[in-house]
């Protein structure tokens, strides 16, 4: 999919701002890539690539970290197979957009000690599209989204 990216630290901008990085702070560092991320393939049948870095998304509409602030979960897992977090292959980043407004970030090292997957929790009251765009070192980024807050 085609998208405006950061050349600094490869942020894509779902919005079109593109004056300054959110991310790394660098100022009209843009670049248009027509292969910025891949969408998901929701054919019946995916292949292997597929099934390790699809973002999958878990809403948890009462939050378990802040209870009684209507504080909503959005849990993300990188793949239906579980993705390899090792120097050679694993998941640098994983971003959060709200209604394409740039959210939040998690980087992870590829030294085996964690999961890909990452929590962001939104306050209550938020509604919207949650977008989600994981990095992969070797094959790209891919992109998930997800309604929250009916």
């Amino acid at each position: 999919m085609k998208g405006l990216v950061c050349k600094v630290c490869d942020y894509i901008a779902l919005d079109g701002n593109t004056e300054l990085c959110p991310v790394c702070g660098a100022k009209n560092a843009f670049e248009e890539k027509e292969d910025a991320y891949k969408m998901p393939d929701f054919k019946a049948e995916k292949g292997e690539s597929e099934k390790k870095h699809i973002p999958s998304i878990l809403v948890v509409e009462e939050c378990g970290l802040i209870p009684g602030t209507g504080c909503i979960d959005v849990h993300v897992k990188v793949g239906e197979i579980p993705h390899p977090m090792t120097p050679e292959h694993h998941i640098s980043t994983i971003y959060y957009y709200l209604d394409k407004k740039f959210v939040a970030v998690m980087h992870m090292s590829g030294n085996g000690e964690i999961n890909a997957a990452a929590a962001a929790h939104f306050k209550g009251g938020s509604k919207g599209v949650v977008s989600i765009i994981e990095q992969c070192n070797i094959h790209g980024s891919w992109y998930n989204e997800v309604k929250i807050g009916h």
